[in-house]
């Protein structure tokens, strides 16, 4: 089943992970922009063409519904292909993840 995790808001901005089984399968960063809703969208490699229009109504559906704009202003750009970390100028404690040593 899929769920959003809000990561990060702001004014005009929100960051979502998308999970699937509690497995992090994408991340969903979106930009409001008067009557404009940009959106980017990056999925793991196992969607199809057909999975990734449906997680985009369901985007749609159940996160920014809730800000009243319709389909016809949501502009979405997506990337697929593998995670390979996550990179911060932080240091990681034993605790958290550490960034990917690629």
């Amino acid at each position: 089943m899929l769920r959003f995790e809000r990561e990060c808001r702001t004014p005009y901005s929100e960051v979502y992970t998308i999970y699937d089984d509690d497995q992090p399968q994408g991340r969903f960063d979106v930009h409001f922009a008067g009557n404009l809703i940009h959106a980017t969208l990056c999925v793991s490699e196992r969607y199809t063409q057909d999975e990734i229009q449906d997680l985009i109504e369901d985007l749609d559906g159940e996160l920014l519904d809730a800000i009243g704009l319709t389909r016809d202003d949501f502009i979405v750009h997506v990337h697929q292909g593998r995670d390979v970390g996550v990179f911060s100028h932080s240091e990681y404690s034993e605790d958290e993840q550490a960034p990917s040593e690629n």
